[in-house]
């Protein structure tokens, strides 16, 4: 699996997607899930490509499946058909717009449920996985330069609290959601088209090590792109085609709830 380097634009400010998102055929738009001005901009980009299908990684492929013009025209229903309240997902009202600005688009999911997560972590990377792994470079080991960062991440992430053995598990994981959003976004460029819009978080969405590698792995003729959305203008980690900025929000010290 070969890994892909972008070009890193940088913009404090909201860009028209049009330039970098333009002949787009898979368009990964980046997120600090708990901000929302980043899911406004992605309601933005969302309605500026027309974007006939989208990709959420917070939806499995049943729930995905409820989601009909009809339900989205009412936010209290759609909330409750997706059963949200017990996703563990940031407030509802911060990503209906993002519904909202595609109605009429067909709608996938590519959340790992659990206990697909849970097989996979005694039983392999691959293990639910619901494309060819070895297509989409899934079987592959990593560089060791970046196994060993990502497995530092996972640690900070988990406020050094996470025992050392369960990172490389944590890292498999990841992966694996990766691959899954590579599998929906191609499977639903097969069926609508493009753009397919792939609302992630920024880890996913990153062009070096996300599941844009998968996807490119899988059908390197697609034209993917990649916007990953930072705060007070830090780029988030990691490789896009455009980076912007939006102002941060409070979150208190998240490590309070490890200790």
């Amino acid at each position: 699996m070969k890994f892909r380097y972008a070009a890193l634009i940088f913009a404090p400010t909201a860009l028209v997607a049009g330039g970098v998102f333009d002949g787009a055929d898979v368009v990964f738009l980046g997120e600090l899930h708990d901000n929302p001005a980043h899911h406004a901009r992605q309601a933005e980009i969302v309605a500026e490509v027309s974007a006939p299908a989208l990709v959420f990684e917070m939806l499995t492929q049943a729930q995905a499946d409820l989601v009909t013009p009809a339900v989205i025209a009412d936010e209290a229903a759609l909330e409750a058909v997706l059963d949200w309240n017990n996703s563990g997902w940031p407030d509802f009202s911060m990503y209906y717009p993002i519904f909202a600005a595609a109605p009429e688009a067909a709608y996938y999911g590519a959340a790992v449920p659990r206990d697909t997560a849970r097989r996979a972590m005694s039983e392999g990377l691959s293990t639910g996985f619901r494309g060819n792994p070895e297509a989409y470079g899934l079987l592959e080991s990593l560089p060791e330069s970046q196994q060993a960062e990502r497995e530092a991440l996972q640690l900070a992430a988990h406020c050094d609290a996470m025992p050392q053995e369960m990172l490389p598990v944590m890292v498999d994981i990841q992966r694996l959601r990766d691959a899954e959003l590579a599998y929906s976004a191609l499977q639903a460029f097969k069926a609508q088209g493009g753009p397919v819009v792939v609302i992630t978080g920024n880890g996913h969405a990153r062009m070096d090590w996300g599941a844009p590698v998968y996807l490119i792995a899988a059908a390197p003729s697609l034209r993917v792109v990649a916007l990953g959305q930072g705060e007070d203008d830090a780029a988030p980690s990691g490789s896009f085609d455009l980076v912007e900025s939006a102002p941060s929000v409070d979150r208190g010290n998240p490590c309070d709830a490890f200790r």
